[in-house]
């Protein structure tokens, strides 16, 4: 299933986005970024400067790790996170497996159950387009983030409680939100990384014969920083066109 577009995805077909956290305060007194949970795909953070944490929710409970210049963190699906800035200049690199779905919808947000209910609820609770211009708006973005707030704190809640049961019930609920998006998740992961490894396995395979043919069609992509402005779900967001990188 390889293809000769796999053939300049970056390396294992994941992506990755400049993210510059929300130094917009919270309900709780902190700032930061929206929360949420993927549902295929890990996340990795290369903390660039500023300083901050990661607060995370899983079936093992609450926990809450540093972010500082140089560290590397990452977390599997099912981690719902959110991310702190501790000092309003928190910039990460981010790294997504399986490039493309998260812009597909790899992500529910932890919003309070009522509004996880339908997709149209879900979509109309977590749109920041203003109707009017047709952008993206940041009262919007904000209104969106302090609702997932609101639910990831009852989450927290009952997790530290011991009870567990409405964490269950919101992973629940964010499966049979995305069942509808399978189909065309699995079609840009069979593109991406699918293709990317099935390539690689190809080329072990004609390695293993003696054959080396492959390394003849060798290639060097660059792709410069985008402007960093886009209003993400855990800050200002610049998302690397890895698919267009030109080759040199």
């Amino acid at each position: 299933m390889t293809t000769a577009a796999s053939e300049s995805l970056f390396p294992g077909g994941v992506g990755i986005s400049a993210l510059h956290v929300y130094q917009w305060p919270t309900s709780d007194g902190l700032a930061g970024g929206t929360p949420h949970m993927h549902l295929a795909c890990s996340e990795g953070y290369v903390v660039e400067a500023g300083h901050g944490s990661v607060q995370t929710l899983t079936s093992a409970g609450y926990t809450e790790t540093e972010l500082r210049p140089g560290d590397v963190v990452w977390f599997t699906p099912g981690t719902v996170h959110r991310l702190i800035s501790g000092d309003g200049e928190l910039r990460i690199n981010v790294t997504m497996q399986n490039a493309g779905l998260p812009e597909a919808g790899d992500a529910v947000l932890t919003l309070p159950p009522e509004l996880l209910a339908s997709r149209s609820q879900y979509e109309e609770a977590t749109s920041v387009v203003d109707p009017l211009s047709g952008r993206p708006d940041p009262a919007r973005t904000r209104r969106r983030r302090d609702l997932a707030i609101e639910g990831f704190l009852a989450l927290r809640a009952d997790l530290e409680e011991g009870n567990g049961t409405a964490f269950v019930v919101f992973r629940q609920s964010a499966a049979a939100l995305v069942a509808d998006l399978i189909p065309q998740w699995r079609d840009r992961w069979q593109r991406t990384a699918l293709a990317a490894a099935l390539r690689t396995g190809g080329q072990l395979d004609a390695l293993e014969r003696g054959d080396g043919s492959h390394l003849a069609h060798a290639t060097v992509h660059r792709a410069e920083r985008p402007p960093q402005d886009r209003l993400g779900m855990c800050g200002f967001l610049a998302p690397y066109p890895l698919d267009d990188a030109p080759a040199k």
